[in-house]
């Protein structure tokens, strides 16, 4: 119960590894507010968040699902208001709702670009901004950004989403830094592999022998927030770099294939992709 009576605020939790985290950090003692867009069922995607905070509260952990649009700056500041109203503490803040468009700058709408920058670097900046002040006064916060190390190599076919995922990175850097010796920190998180989730099957990015479970996204998460912030540095990690510092060498419970090893994937690796693919 590394988690015990902690406060966890995580956005994109209706599904994939916003779901699957959620429930991990209940399952070690955690209360969870679940902010998404899905609260009724979706035509075409599993999972709401209110069968999130079902599932929570069958662990005996207390569930708050409320309905967020990200891009809606004054919806994200009433959800932390919310949750404060609810718990009277937020601990850890997790951004990991996101909007994906992989094509080259020529080929990406500037409504496009306004999208994936609101729902991925504006939103995270908003929920930060919003809570930050709560967890300096309790001298206790962790915020994480699901957002990899920054690495301009791999812009080609990638400047928009490049751009937003980077800047989720360097806002969690900041604050690592603003809020050095307070008792908050901040943190990235990003996988070695493809991960099975939603996008990755809708975009037809590779198949099961090429992804690991969410698993792996919440097991490495868990252990960036089970420590004491005032003691962890901030920066960008790897989920593999996370779990082999914890002393796990051994990733093949993660496989979505038993029989085939991931590749390690980075974003220059993914082909342009604008849209999924229509049946």
């Amino acid at each position: 119960m590394r988690l015990k009576d902690r406060v966890v605020f995580i956005t994109g939790a209706s599904r994939g590894i916003g779901k699957v985290c959620a429930l991990t950090y209940a399952k070690e003692g955690a209360h969870v507010a679940l902010a998404s867009k899905t609260m009724d069922p979706h035509p075409k995607l599993p999972g709401t968040i209110l069968e999130t905070a079902q599932e929570i509260e069958a662990l005996g952990r207390k569930a708050l699902p409320i309905q967020l649009d990200v891009r809606d700056a004054e919806a994200c500041e009433q959800a932390i208001d919310k949750t404060l109203d609810a718990f009277g503490q937020i601990d850890i803040m997790v951004h990991n709702a996101g909007a994906l468009w992989w094509a080259e700058v020529k080929d990406t709408p500037v409504r496009k670009y306004d999208l994936i920058m609101n729902i991925n670097v504006r939103a995270g900046f908003i929920l930060s901004h919003k809570v930050l002040p709560h967890m300096l006064e309790r001298n206790y916060g962790h915020i994480l950004m699901m957002s990899p190390p920054v690495d301009t190599s791999v812009m080609r076919n990638h400047g928009a989403y490049g751009v937003s995922k980077f800047g989720m990175s360097m806002i969690a850097q900041a604050i690592a830094e603003e809020c050095e010796d307070t008792g908050v920190t901040a943190h990235s998180l990003w996988p070695a592999t493809a991960v099975e989730t939603a996008a990755t099957i809708n975009f037809g990015l590779g198949n099961a022998a090429m992804w690991r479970t969410p698993e792996i996204l919440a097991d490495a998460s868990l252990e960036l927030l089970a420590q004491n912030p005032a003691t962890s540095k901030g920066q960008a990690w790897i989920d593999e770099d996370v779990l082999k510092n914890a002393g796990l060498e051994d990733f093949t419970r993660y496989r979505c294939d038993p029989e085939h090893e991931p590749p390690h994937l980075s974003i220059k690796d993914i082909p342009p992709v604008s849209a999924p693919p229509k049946n």
